[in-house]
């Protein structure tokens, strides 16, 4: 399923996009468990452990010699979230040199959700992180309008960091600034707190389809009561005199 050197043609991405449509629509219907098919892009510079996240994520696997991904790859990880819910989450490995390739819009379709990473040994990969997530912003966003939710990584925290992720509290009011909604230090290494950060996102994504979703129902609800009602006659849109 994860092709660590390989990359998603073009045809294929468009394919993979439909089908998550495709499957989510048909979990929603019915069964004793509720199923879930989530889109999760994964962006951020070159070499700041993108691939190794993904690896350690569904694979519990690290190793030190990877290639550069090309294009974009992906993996699939499987959640027994609650006794009620079953959640399949693509995870979309997008290559650093894309950020503003014609191919991130197709690669960005019909996600749920984002991790951008930076390497806290590289000041200059964090430096794009407000790139990447201004790029993301601007091409994706949910059905109701809104950003996708966005989680920030800060990446390699078991080697000596740089720059402001030495500061927590500047972290979090950088986070709130750019709109994402919370930020992990990791390792992929060492495996820290990656699927805390992974929960993490997975809950904030739950959340906002569940509101999405009741506003739906609540639209629904005041068309068919407009529906049932009717027009009103001129005699009674009139105003006492």
């Amino acid at each position: 399923m994860y092709s660590p050197s390989g990359g998603i043609p073009e045809a294929l991405a468009r394919k993979l996009n439909a089908a998550t449509v495709e499957k989510e629509a048909e979990t929603a219907g019915g069964g004793d468990k509720k199923e879930h098919l989530y889109k999760i892009l994964v962006i951020g510079e070159l070499g700041t452990g993108k691939t190794s996240i993904i690896k350690r994520y569904v694979h519990q696997f690290f190793s030190q010699h990877y290639r550069a991904t090309i294009g974009v790859d992906f993996a699939l990880k499987v959640l027994n979230w609650d006794a009620d819910t079953l959640i399949r989450l693509q995870l979309w490995d997008i290559a650093g040199q894309e950020r503003f390739g014609n191919m991130t819009r197709v690669y960005y379709k019909e996600a749920v959700g984002a991790f951008v990473v930076f390497d806290v040994t590289r000041a200059s990969t964090f430096d794009a992180v407000t790139k990447w997530k201004n790029d993301l912003d601007s091409k994706v966003q949910l059905s109701d309008g809104s950003p996708v939710p966005c989680v920030l990584l800060a990446n390699k925290c078991d080697q000596t960091k740089e720059g402001l992720v030495n500061n927590t509290a500047q972290m979090d009011e950088f986070c709130k600034e750019k709109g994402f909604i919370g930020w992990y230090e990791t390792s992929a290494k060492e495996n820290i707190n990656i699927d805390d950060a992974a929960r993490f996102l997975v809950t904030k994504i739950l959340e906002k389809d569940k509101a999405m979703q009741l506003g739906d129902e609540e639209r629904d609800r005041d068309r068919v009561i407009l529906e049932r009602n009717g027009p009103q006659s001129p005699s009674a849109r009139k105003s006492c005199c």
